[in-house]
Formats: C-alpha cells, sequence, structure tokens
C-alpha cells in the first residue's frame, strides 16, 4: 500500500509519525488520524478462557463486546492491530440489508423464513449507534446516506428497494427526484435516488479502536501481534499462537479476508478481493459545502460501484473497484482518480493526499457464511464487500447462539455454502468473466 509522500496537513505528519514509531496500522487516511490506541500485548504464555475469538475487526470485537455484557471471559487474538484489516479501511459506509437484497433471498429461503431476514436487516446501523452513544466513541458518525442511480433501469430498481425495505420496518426513505439529487451532489452523474436517513458514515478505524477499548473496560483481553498457527479442535479448544495459546471451551474464527489457510474449509468456499481508497487534501469549507450539502455519503447503483463521502476534516474520501484474488494494484490514483472526476470535475486542481488497498471477502453467493465446526467452533465470514453493518449484527448472533438461542443464527448458518466452481485455481477469472457481464450491463442500462 502507497501513501503520498508530501502531505500537507501537519497535524497529520505528527499523527503519521507516531504511528510509524509503534508498529503502525497500514498507510491509509484513517490510520494517519486514528485516535489514540495503547500499544496491546503479544500473548507469551498458555491460558484459559470461556472464548477465544480469533481477528479483532468489526466481526470479533462486536461479538466480544456482546459476550462480555452477558457475563463471558473473552480473549480476542489479533495477527496485527485492532482494525488492521477491512475494519479499519473500508469507505466508512453505514449501509443497510446485505449484499443481496431480501427479495433475493427469499428466492432461497422461501416465504416462511423470510421475515427474519427482514428483521435482522436494519439491525447492524442500530447496534453502531448504540455502541457509539453507550461507548462514548468518537469515530465522526454522521445520518444519511443516498443511493444514486445513473440511468432510468437503476432508479426503476431503487423504488421497488423502497417499497421492500418499508414492508420490512424502515420508514426513514425518501425518493429523490433528477432535481431533488442535486441537492443532495453536486454532480450532473446521476438521474435520481433514493435517501436512507438510517443509513450513515463514520471514520471506520476510529470505530473499531473505540470498540476495541470498550471490550477491555468490560474486563475483556486483546493481544495484538500473536498471528494463530493452529487451533486444535476438541471441548475444549486450543488456539495456539506463534508465543502462546488459548484453551477456551468455544472458538469464534473471525478473520474473513486476513484468515489464510488456517481454516481450510473455510477457505475454500470464499475469495478475497481488493478495493482501493482515495482521499483527496482537506477542501475549503465552500467547496466541501458545495460538493455534498447535507453530508450524506452516496454510492452508485452499478455492480461495481464506486462510493464517496466527506471525512471529518473536509477531505472527499472515494472508493471503487475491485481487484478479484487480492492483488495490490501497482497505481491506486489510475484507477480511483479518472471516477472521482468523472463525478466531480470541478475536483481537477485538489490533490490527492493518500491512497491504499484492502481486502474483503466475496462469497459465490454474495450472502455472509455463518455456521459450526465440530461442536464448539463457530465462523462468521464473507459479507461480500456489505460488512460493515453486518460485522455487527454477525456479534450480536454469535452472543445468542453461545447464550443457547440458535434461531437468527441458524437462519443464516442454513443458507447453502458454494464452493467456487474450480476451487481457488479458477475462482478469479470466474469472478472476473461475471463482474465484466453485469459491467456491461450497467453501462447500457439493461
Amino acid at each position: 500500500m502507497e501513501q503520498a509522500s508530501s502531505i500537507q496537513n501537519p497535524q497529520n505528519q505528527i499523527q503519521q509519525t507516531r504511528l510509524e514509531a509503534s508498529q503502525a496500522h497500514a498507510p491509509s487516511y484513517y490510520a494517519a488520524s486514528a485516535n489514540a490506541s495503547p500499544m496491546r500485548e503479544v500473548l507469551k504464555e498458555d491460558i484459559t478462557a470461556d472464548i477465544c475469538i480469533v481477528g479483532a475487526g468489526y466481526t470479533g470485537l462486536s461479538s466480544a463486546l456482546h459476550l462480555l455484557e452477558a457475563g463471558f471471559n473473552v480473549v480476542v487474538l489479533e495477527a496485527a492491530k485492532v482494525g488492521w484489516g477491512a475494519s479499519g479501511r473500508n469507505g466508512g459506509q453505514i449501509v443497510n440489508s446485505f449484499s443481496r437484497d431480501i427479495d433475493m433471498i427469499e428466492k432461497t429461503v422461501g416465504k416462511e423464513k423470510i421475515g427474519l431476514f427482514g428483521e435482522m436487516a436494519f439491525e447492524g446501523g442500530k447496534i453502531i449507534r448504540e455502541r457509539v452513544e453507550k461507548y462514548h466513541i468518537q469515530c465522526d458518525l454522521k445520518d444519511g446516506g443516498v443511493f444514486a442511480a445513473l440511468n432510468a433501469k437503476q432508479m426503476h430498481e431503487l423504488e421497488s428497494q423502497k417499497v421492500l425495505w418499508e414492508r420490512y420496518g424502515n420508514n426513514q426513505l425518501e425518493m429523490l427526484s433528477d432535481r431533488d439529487i442535486r441537492s443532495v451532489v453536486d454532480t450532473e452523474c446521476y438521474v435520481g435516488g433514493l435517501l436512507d436517513k438510517s443509513g450513515g458514515h463514520i471514520h471506520p478505524l476510529n470505530l473499531a479502536l473505540g470498540e476495541a477499548a470498550a471490550v477491555e473496560s468490560l474486563g475483556g483481553k486483546i493481544y495484538e501481534h500473536s498471528p494463530v498457527v493452529n487451533i486444535e479442535r476438541g471441548e475444549p479448544a486450543k488456539v495456539v499462537t506463534e508465543q502462546g495459546s488459548v484453551t477456551a471451551s468455544f472458538v469464534i474464527v473471525a478473520g474473513n479476508a486476513y484468515l489464510g489457510n488456517l481454516m481450510p474449509e473455510l477457505r475454500a468456499k470464499s475469495m478475497p478481493c481488493g478495493t482501493q481508497v482515495i482521499a483527496t487534501e482537506p477542501l475549503s469549507d465552500e467547496l466541501a459545502q458545495s460538493l455534498l450539502p447535507q453530508n450524506y455519503c452516496v454510492e452508485d447503483c452499478n455492480y461495481l460501484l464506486d462510493y464517496f463521502r466527506l471525512s471529518g476534516d473536509k477531505r472527499l474520501i472515494y472508493g471503487g473497484g475491485v481487484v478479484y484474488g487480492a492483488r495490490d494494484p501497482a497505481d491506486i490514483d489510475a484507477i480511483i482518480r479518472p471516477k472521482m472526476l468523472k463525478t466531480f470535475p470541478q475536483l481537477g486542481s485538489v490533490k490527492t493526499d493518500f491512497r491504499w488497498t484492502g481486502n474483503f471477502l466475496m462469497t459465490l453467493s454474495r450472502l455472509p457464511q455463518v455456521g459450526r465446526i465440530g461442536s464448539n467452533i463457530y465462523y462468521s465470514q464473507g459479507c461480500s464487500g456489505h460488512g460493515v453493518t453486518y460485522t455487527h449484527l454477525a456479534g450480536r448472533l454469535m452472543s445468542e447462539v453461545l447464550k443457547g438461542q440458535a434461531e437468527r443464527f441458524d437462519a443464516f448458518a442454513d443458507l447453502p455454502h458454494l464452493p467456487f466452481p474450480g476451487g481457488h485455481l479458477l475462482s478469479v477469472p470466474f469472478s472476473a468473466l461475471g463482474a465484466w457481464y453485469y459491467t456491461v450491463r450497467d453501462k447500457f442500462g439493461i
């Protein structure tokens, strides 16, 4: 990952120097503007816990918080630093539902079972707001997200989405006409849109850091730079790191795109993908206000979508594109900056201060994969680019099933977990071919 060699903001220079001196996160705007966070211990002994969680991203942290609130003794093991993966590098948008919407899930589970998914579709965003308020997390939380239509077909789909979401209780939706959307985002690209007032945006790394502090305030223990090298299955299970181990009654695997080959049966049914993001230099108050007058976040409705928002210090954060197989592209600016300038040609003279990439985990169905391995190893993975809200819901589902309330966990666990045709060898070209097909459809509005 690459960061601009020249950073105009002195405060960020100081912040970056401090981060680099303390085994920093991967370079990004979020790392450079992160809230202060303690240096955490490496696990160097053999310990016990009720529950051991592998991964200190949103899934792991949300699980830990819910379980600690329920009275469990919890240890979290992180290979790098809290929020090092997708949780600390994503676009920062609170988007409701799942990567495949409720109507698509209904085709799999049927009308009798779809009610549970409808109830859960808007829960993740509520959990985030509950955490921010309860634990006083400073993460630049702002309300409101817009789905922007590039053609009449997408506008029609948004009208159907509004009806669908209202059927399941989201009454904070408003259709935006061609004229309306120009009062929300200063571009000629869109023919209309859908405003979800229960959506929003956050500084994603600061949310993760705040949740980690909340975990520790409840007595949970987080070890950083403690990669798990093996999980010895049994009752209890033993989670082994390079220098220590945790013997636990239950294990939650929450590594997502950064799990590697720790659990081969999970790797076979998913594929890491990279997405790219840039952040401009700070914009003037006048320019920032003109681009996004209500400070909503925006994503378009293409299959390979673009997304953008303003940061707390008025940078435009713009992301998009997918690299199948999670390779780091050589020139992120060449991928993303033309997209930004197509949306906002008025930013032609604005500099890019930061650029970075990060991996998310995609499944063939584009639905999360949740389940058990044996009697006491639980997992959730494969948010397919829709993880900020879902991962917070997943943490609640983990706490429910470990308390003996399995209905909602099992609803996800019963979804088909399909392997990619041809396995990992063919997953990248297969997915790229599918993406090409949908990109052509998006381009011609068919």
